[in-house]
């Protein structure tokens, strides 16, 4: 029997929990009470969503490529109460009294982030520290190179990121095209590969001071060495964002930047299945450049952002043990085989995908042959559980109107389906479009208002809307089949005020 304070305790969750309250509480005053009071209690609003979006996921299929479902340990790790602890600073050099513990939270992911990636600790060092991917990325090119210096990334249409320096004609997107010059390279029309001879013939007009790979859109490897080599030949740093494929990275399953590249960044949260962070891993050894470790760890702090989240970065060390297990090898293995059998079922179905199938876990469907938009097919397909996003494809006017979709087996495969179940989530998509060809035929405009309308109300002489509710139905039924990570579904209740049509 559990004992508090020298009295008895019940077992029973609930009970234990009512009592260590009533005990905690007893000389607490009316101000502070708050601060033991459950979520449910206080804010039942806020939970209701929350149990809302936990429905969603539990009975949706989540196809989008650049999310995945993290584990319970991680979900615990990062609502913990080290999110109480203010660090500026790092291990041994804070700002603040009280680190103690948290510089050797701090150091241990570090640790685990080199062994993840499988990184000689004497070449290569790495900050945990950076709250997001894109805060990353602009942290690196804080560390890398000067305001109004020249980079080169993969274009956005392409399949880049906007990270990377993408511009319209009419407007500076983001800070990486703000504060630097920034040229972007592309992939071949016929082949929709990366062009690399492009890329070296481009890079020694424009002489960049940095080449930056990777993507966000990109189904197929890199060749590191050829970039490296470019990279060399015109004086440029090379640094690659492996945000959507460090988790096939980590697991050996893809090309390894590490053995070319100066600067490594990704996010916590895709392949790497952890929470929402990002890492920058950089060169420890290289003779042209040895304050490289200095120049980012000032970049990310004080240059770029402020405290880290320390919660967080527990996160991110429970995620990063998963991963240097052998059965997250075995789980990259899967997403890539899931993302393979989604492409060549879609293909069977007549479908054509950009680059003609994938080698890591996403696939890029190009639906211009068909008529139609991505976002009309984004929206049929949230109508009835199935999360993806519109995507830009080659050779689209404009990243805002975009002619296709993107989607990923991460997630699904955290939810334990393997081929079979992909082969019926496929199937599921292509009565999704062809049911979004029906209900632009019956909305009788291209108009997006149009479309939605009728796939959300009963229309005389129509028959539309009763198939997407038939095909939501099932789609539920199919994925409530199957656990979701960190979640009981055994004691899962249907929350009210779920938005459906």
């Amino acid at each position: 029997m559990l004992r508090l304070l020298g009295r008895p305790i019940l077992r029973t969750p609930i009970s234990r929990q009512l009592v260590f309250r009533k005990m905690a509480t007893a000389n607490t005053p009316d101000f502070n009470k708050v601060l033991y009071t459950p979520l449910a209690e206080i804010d039942p609003e806020v939970k209701n969503i929350i149990d809302k979006e936990t429905w969603r996921q539990f009975t949706g299929l989540e196809l989008i490529a650049s999310e995945n479902l993290t584990s319970r340990a991680t979900m615990e790790a990062n609502g913990s109460i080290l999110t109480n602890k203010y660090s500026e600073g790092l291990p041994n050099a804070r700002y603040y009294g009280g680190n103690e513990y948290i510089d050797e939270l701090e150091v241990l992911c570090r640790k685990r982030a080199l062994q993840a990636f499988n990184l000689d600790p004497l070449k290569w060092g790495v900050n945990v520290q950076p709250y997001s991917g894109s805060t990353a990325n602009f942290a690196a090119l804080t560390a890398l190179i000067q305001p109004n210096d020249r980079l080169m990334g993969l274009g956005l249409p392409d399949g880049g990121h906007l990270t990377h320096g993408y511009y319209t004609a009419k407007k500076k997107m983001t800070a990486s095209s703000i504060y630097f010059q920034s040229f972007p390279y592309a992939i071949t029309p016929e082949t929709n590969l990366i062009d690399y001879a492009g890329l070296a013939s481009q890079a020694k007009i424009f002489k960049p001071r940095l080449i930056i790979c990777g993507a966000s859109a990109y189904p197929r490897d890199w060749d590191y060495k050829n970039l490296k080599d470019t990279a060399t030949r015109e004086g440029a740093w090379l640094m690659a964002d492996i945000a959507h494929t460090s988790g096939l990275v980590a697991a050996q399953e893809l090309n390894n930047p590490f053995e070319y590249c100066d600067v490594v960044t990704t996010t916590t949260h895709k392949t790497l299945r952890g929470p929402r962070a990002g890492l920058i891993f950089f060169r420890k050894d290289l003779e042209y450049a040895k304050d490289l470790e200095k120049r980012v760890n000032d970049a990310v702090f004080p240059a770029c952002q402020g405290g880290p989240h320390n919660n967080t970065i527990a996160a991110i060390a429970t995620a990063l043990l998963q991963v240097a297990q052998p059965e997250f090898r075995a789980y990259a293995k899967q997403v890539i085989s899931n993302a393979q059998t989604l492409a060549s079922s879609l293909i069977e179905h007549g479908y054509r995908l950009q680059t003609g199938g994938t080698d890591n876990h996403l696939v890029l469907w190009d639906l211009r042959p068909i008529g139609l938009t991505g976002s009309k097919v984004e929206k049929v397909c949230d109508l009835m559980g199935i999360t993806i996003n519109k995507n830009a494809v080659s050779g689209d006017a404009s990243a805002q109107v975009p002619g296709g979709i993107r989607l990923g087996t991460s997630a699904l495969t955290s939810r334990d389906m393997k081929e079979a179940d992909i082969k019926k989530v496929a199937e599921f998509l292509h009565r999704a479009v062809q049911l979004s060809l029906l209900l632009q035929k019956e909305a009788g405009s291209k108009l997006l208002k149009d479309f939605v309308r009728v796939a959300t109300t009963q229309e005389a002489g129509k028959e539309g809307y009763a198939k997407v509710k038939e095909l939501r139905d099932e789609v539920q039924s199919f994925a409530s089949a199957f656990p979701l990570p960190g979640v009981d579904v055994s004691a899962l209740k249907k929350p009210e005020g779920l938005h459906e049509y």
